[in-house]
Protein backbone atom coordinates (compact mmCIF):
# COMPACT_ATOMS: atom_id res chain seq x y z
CA UNK A 1 0.00 0.00 0.00
CA UNK A 2 1.22 3.56 -0.81
CA UNK A 3 -0.49 6.77 1.38
CA UNK A 4 -0.47 10.00 -0.46
CA UNK A 5 2.90 10.79 0.84
CA UNK A 6 5.10 7.59 -0.25
CA UNK A 7 8.01 8.01 -1.82
CA UNK A 8 7.54 6.67 -5.31
CA UNK A 9 11.62 6.60 -6.32
CA UNK A 10 11.52 3.86 -3.59
CA UNK A 11 8.43 1.97 -3.10
CA UNK A 12 8.28 1.37 -7.26
CA UNK A 13 11.13 -0.48 -7.27
CA UNK A 14 10.54 -2.26 -4.10
CA UNK A 15 7.06 -3.15 -5.21
CA UNK A 16 8.12 -4.19 -8.49
CA UNK A 17 10.96 -6.70 -6.27
CA UNK A 18 8.60 -7.83 -3.63
CA UNK A 19 6.46 -8.74 -6.77
CA UNK A 20 8.86 -11.18 -8.49
CA UNK A 21 9.85 -12.53 -5.45
CA UNK A 22 10.94 -16.64 -6.68
CA UNK A 23 9.39 -15.36 -9.62
CA UNK A 24 6.24 -14.32 -8.26
CA UNK A 25 5.63 -18.16 -6.62
CA UNK A 26 6.07 -17.20 -3.28
CA UNK A 27 3.20 -16.70 -0.30
CA UNK A 28 4.91 -13.11 0.71
CA UNK A 29 4.82 -11.83 -3.11
CA UNK A 30 3.25 -8.61 -3.12
CA UNK A 31 0.69 -8.88 -6.18
CA UNK A 32 -1.45 -5.72 -5.64
CA UNK A 33 -0.26 -2.33 -5.12
CA UNK A 34 -2.73 -0.12 -3.29
CA UNK A 35 -2.31 3.56 -4.53
CA UNK A 36 -4.35 6.71 -4.22
CA UNK A 37 -6.38 7.27 -6.93
CA UNK A 38 -4.54 10.92 -6.94
CA UNK A 39 -1.26 9.19 -7.37
CA UNK A 40 -2.46 6.69 -10.32
CA UNK A 41 -0.57 8.87 -13.46
CA UNK A 42 2.47 9.09 -11.55
CA UNK A 43 2.66 5.71 -10.08
CA UNK A 44 2.13 4.26 -13.62
CA UNK A 45 5.11 6.61 -14.70
CA UNK A 46 7.36 5.27 -12.07
CA UNK A 47 6.46 1.44 -12.92
CA UNK A 48 7.26 1.90 -16.49
CA UNK A 49 10.47 4.02 -15.52
CA UNK A 50 11.41 0.76 -13.10
CA UNK A 51 10.94 -1.78 -14.68
CA UNK A 52 13.93 -2.19 -16.33
CA UNK A 53 15.23 -3.43 -13.36
CA UNK A 54 13.14 -7.00 -13.49
CA UNK A 55 15.51 -9.40 -15.74
CA UNK A 56 14.32 -12.66 -16.55
CA UNK A 57 16.47 -15.55 -17.71
CA UNK A 58 19.23 -17.96 -16.41
CA UNK A 59 19.30 -17.82 -12.59
CA UNK A 60 22.80 -18.29 -13.21
CA UNK A 61 23.23 -15.06 -14.58
CA UNK A 62 24.30 -12.50 -12.10
CA UNK A 63 21.69 -9.85 -14.17
CA UNK A 64 18.79 -12.42 -13.85
CA UNK A 65 16.06 -11.42 -10.85
CA UNK A 66 12.99 -13.51 -11.66
CA UNK A 67 13.67 -17.25 -13.48
CA UNK A 68 10.95 -19.54 -14.92
CA UNK A 69 7.79 -21.05 -13.67
CA UNK A 70 8.06 -24.36 -11.90
CA UNK A 71 6.23 -25.98 -14.29
CA UNK A 72 4.54 -25.95 -17.46
CA UNK A 73 1.47 -26.22 -15.61
CA UNK A 74 2.43 -23.22 -13.55
CA UNK A 75 3.30 -21.11 -16.45
CA UNK A 76 -0.39 -22.17 -18.24
CA UNK A 77 -2.04 -20.95 -15.26
CA UNK A 78 -0.30 -17.80 -15.09
CA UNK A 79 -1.24 -17.32 -18.46
CA UNK A 80 -4.74 -18.09 -17.53
CA UNK A 81 -4.73 -15.28 -14.81
CA UNK A 82 -3.40 -12.54 -17.03
CA UNK A 83 -5.96 -13.50 -19.53
CA UNK A 84 -8.28 -13.44 -17.25
CA UNK A 85 -7.15 -9.65 -16.13
CA UNK A 86 -7.84 -8.65 -19.48
CA UNK A 87 -11.31 -10.27 -19.90
CA UNK A 88 -12.30 -8.69 -16.63
CA UNK A 89 -11.38 -4.95 -17.67
CA UNK A 90 -8.38 -4.50 -16.16
CA UNK A 91 -6.23 -2.15 -17.88
CA UNK A 92 -2.38 -4.10 -19.12
CA UNK A 93 0.71 -1.43 -18.46
CA UNK A 94 3.02 -3.91 -19.40
CA UNK A 95 4.03 -7.42 -19.61
CA UNK A 96 0.64 -9.65 -20.62
CA UNK A 97 0.53 -13.24 -22.19
CA UNK A 98 3.95 -15.18 -23.56
CA UNK A 99 7.16 -15.33 -22.63
CA UNK A 100 9.40 -12.36 -22.49
CA UNK A 101 11.35 -11.24 -25.74
CA UNK A 102 14.90 -13.42 -26.21
CA UNK A 103 13.29 -16.43 -24.09
CA UNK A 104 11.06 -18.35 -26.80
CA UNK A 105 11.79 -21.76 -24.74
CA UNK A 106 11.02 -22.51 -21.12
CA UNK A 107 8.46 -21.42 -18.74
CA UNK A 108 9.36 -17.71 -18.16
CA UNK A 109 6.57 -15.43 -17.59
CA UNK A 110 6.34 -11.70 -18.51
CA UNK A 111 6.91 -8.99 -15.68
CA UNK A 112 3.12 -8.29 -15.79
CA UNK A 113 1.37 -5.26 -14.07
CA UNK A 114 -2.30 -4.31 -14.73
CA UNK A 115 -4.03 -0.93 -13.57
CA UNK A 116 -7.47 0.05 -13.03
CA UNK A 117 -7.59 -3.12 -11.10
CA UNK A 118 -10.89 -3.67 -8.74
CA UNK A 119 -10.34 -5.80 -6.04
CA UNK A 120 -13.38 -8.24 -6.96
CA UNK A 121 -11.28 -9.20 -9.92
CA UNK A 122 -9.41 -12.69 -10.44
CA UNK A 123 -6.14 -11.16 -10.45
CA UNK A 124 -6.74 -9.15 -7.14
CA UNK A 125 -7.93 -12.14 -4.82
CA UNK A 126 -6.37 -15.01 -6.01
CA UNK A 127 -2.60 -16.19 -5.68
CA UNK A 128 -1.00 -16.24 -8.63
CA UNK A 129 1.89 -17.52 -8.25
CA UNK A 130 3.69 -15.50 -11.07
CA UNK A 131 5.44 -12.00 -11.64
CA UNK A 132 2.18 -10.38 -11.83
CA UNK A 133 0.87 -6.78 -10.23
CA UNK A 134 -2.84 -5.46 -10.00
CA UNK A 135 -2.80 -1.93 -8.96
CA UNK A 136 -5.90 -0.85 -7.32
CA UNK A 137 -6.68 2.79 -6.40
CA UNK A 138 -8.02 3.65 -2.97
CA UNK A 139 -10.01 7.41 -1.90
CA UNK A 140 -8.78 7.81 1.49
CA UNK A 141 -6.73 5.52 4.14
CA UNK A 142 -9.61 3.70 5.68
CA UNK A 143 -10.80 2.23 1.85
CA UNK A 144 -7.36 1.46 1.76
CA UNK A 145 -7.55 -0.47 4.69
CA UNK A 146 -10.91 -2.41 4.18
CA UNK A 147 -9.17 -3.51 0.94
CA UNK A 148 -6.22 -4.86 1.89
CA UNK A 149 -7.87 -6.62 4.32
CA UNK A 150 -10.86 -7.76 1.71
CA UNK A 151 -9.13 -11.11 0.39
CA UNK A 152 -8.58 -14.57 2.06
CA UNK A 153 -5.07 -13.76 2.06
CA UNK A 154 -3.14 -12.21 4.49
CA UNK A 155 0.52 -13.40 5.01
CA UNK A 156 2.17 -10.16 4.62
CA UNK A 157 1.19 -6.85 3.61
CA UNK A 158 3.80 -3.91 3.26
CA UNK A 159 2.87 0.27 3.47
CA UNK A 160 4.84 2.87 2.59
CA UNK A 161 4.56 6.65 3.50
CA UNK A 162 6.65 9.70 4.82
CA UNK A 163 4.51 10.16 7.82
CA UNK A 164 5.72 7.87 10.39
CA UNK A 165 3.11 8.22 12.90
CA UNK A 166 0.43 8.18 9.91
CA UNK A 167 2.13 5.08 8.18
CA UNK A 168 2.27 3.18 11.67
CA UNK A 169 -1.52 3.91 12.07
CA UNK A 170 -2.59 2.68 9.19
CA UNK A 171 -0.10 -0.16 9.47
CA UNK A 172 -1.27 -1.28 12.46
CA UNK A 173 -5.17 -1.31 11.05
CA UNK A 174 -3.90 -4.69 8.24
CA UNK A 175 -5.03 -8.26 9.11
CA UNK A 176 -1.57 -9.92 7.84
CA UNK A 177 0.79 -11.92 9.64
CA UNK A 178 3.97 -9.36 9.19
CA UNK A 179 3.62 -5.93 7.86
CA UNK A 180 6.64 -4.05 6.72
CA UNK A 181 6.63 -0.42 7.09
CA UNK A 182 8.89 1.72 4.07
CA UNK A 183 11.10 -1.40 3.22
CA UNK A 184 11.68 -5.00 4.17
CA UNK A 185 14.38 -7.06 6.09
CA UNK A 186 14.15 -10.90 7.13
CA UNK A 187 13.53 -11.87 9.91
CA UNK A 188 13.31 -15.48 9.21
CA UNK A 189 12.63 -16.52 12.71
CA UNK A 190 9.87 -14.38 13.57
CA UNK A 191 7.08 -16.78 12.69
CA UNK A 192 8.57 -19.95 14.31
CA UNK A 193 10.34 -19.03 17.68
CA UNK A 194 8.95 -16.76 20.40
CA UNK A 195 11.33 -14.19 21.54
Amino acid sequence: MLLDDADLDAAIPLALQVMSWNSGQACIAGTRLLVPESKLAEVKAQILKHLPILVSGNPRDPKTNIGAAVTARQYQRVQEYIRSGIAEGAELLCGGEGRPEGLESGYFVKPTVFVNVRNDMTIAQQEIFGPVLSVITYRDDAEAVQIANDTVYGLQAYVSGKNAERTAAVAGQLIAGRVFVNGVYDEPLAAVWRF
